[in-house]
């Protein structure tokens, strides 16, 4: 295998490999002039991020081995964010067969870095802004259900990856019986509620503070229409910082009374909107707690762990 062959860079997923190829890639094909290659970010999933620094600036290239990631759709609903004035990256650059996307440069600051009692109201209000313009103005036609399946699906990873892997506990048929039961009942909820294009991780670690259109939007490659509380919930109750139960209630009650999400809800009054919210808490808290456990025990990724804890108490 050489560092500048597309087919091999195409099938292998050696990071140190794909590194290469991703340089030789900027620098020959792109005839960029980079002067420094740094890892900018990674996710959950298999995709890297590094911040490329070069004569005119820094851009981020996006490493998403074909073999393990679709870029496709991180590219079209970027586009379809920014289309509605939404700061997501804008695509510069894009090599499918390698799986090697140029992105702009949202900056390097997070909001889970930079919230705090003080910064919390100017920030969150900013990105309730933006969920708001995601919410009425944003994509719907060509994105997946948030259907029962998935929604039942998201919620198995519990008790599978959580409960039995990680903490080696052998449920009962009455358990399983309760949880099964627990689940229809959570993903009925999340149904009953009006369906908007939902981002999926709308929370701190994929919302970037910027001078300019704050926040900057990323991770949004898994968009689905479904709950409109679905990323009102993750923002709110994040998995990466926890704020009182009474101010989580107020702005999620404050974000129903904006005219336009009012418009959506129709008639639902306070109390069914914070029922909707719960719930929705509840899915999305099974599914996260049963992912950062798949993370360490099956991908080797143990950095989520520590959110375990806040994840339940969530729950």
């Amino acid at each position: 295998m050489t560092a500048h062959d597309p087919a091999a860079s195409a099938t292998t997923t050696d990071p140190d490999q794909r590194l290469s190829d991703l340089h030789h890639w900027l620098v020959q094909t792109l005839a960029m002039d980079v002067r420094s290659i740094e890892p900018a970010s990674s996710d959950a999933s298999f995709r890297r991020y590094f911040r490329i620094r070069h004569g005119g600036g820094s851009l981020i290239a996006m490493d998403a081995p074909p073999a393990r990631e679709d870029s496709r759709p991180f590219i079209e609903i970027a586009a379809r964010l920014r289309g509605i004035g939404l700061n997501a990256p804008a695509v510069l650059e894009a090599d499918l067969e390698q799986g090697y996307l140029l992105l702009s440069d949202l900056g390097d600051q997070r909001y889970l870095d930079a919230l705090d009692s003080e910064t919390v109201e100017r920030l969150y209000l900013d990105a309730l802004a933006a969920l708001e313009r995601l919410q009425v103005h944003g994509p719907r036609a060509g994105l997946p259900d948030y259907d029962k399946p998935l929604l039942l699906r998201e919620m198995q990873l519990f008790p599978d990856w959580l409960l039995e892997r990680h903490l080696g506990l052998a449920l009962d048929p009455g358990q399983r019986a309760m949880l099964e039961q627990t689940f229809e009942m959570l993903a009925e909820a999340a149904l009953e509620q009006p369906r908007v294009c939902v981002h999926r991780d709308y929370h701190s670690r994929n919302l970037m503070v910027t001078a300019a259109d704050n926040p900057g939007v990323l991770d949004f490659q898994d968009a689905v229409l479904g709950p409109i509380t679905y990323d009102l919930v993750s923002l709110l109750r994040d998995c990466y910082i926890a704020w009182p139960r009474a101010q989580v209630e107020a702005w999620a009650l404050g974000y129903l009374q904006r005219p336009q999400i009012r418009a959506l809800v129709g008639e639902a009054t306070s109390q069914a909107w914070l029922r909707w919210f719960d719930l929705m808490g509840v899915q999305r808290h099974l599914k996260a707690s049963g992912i950062f456990a798949r993370l360490w025990h099956r991908d080797g990724k143990p950095g989520y762990l520590g959110d375990v804890p806040r994840t339940l108490q969530y729950i």
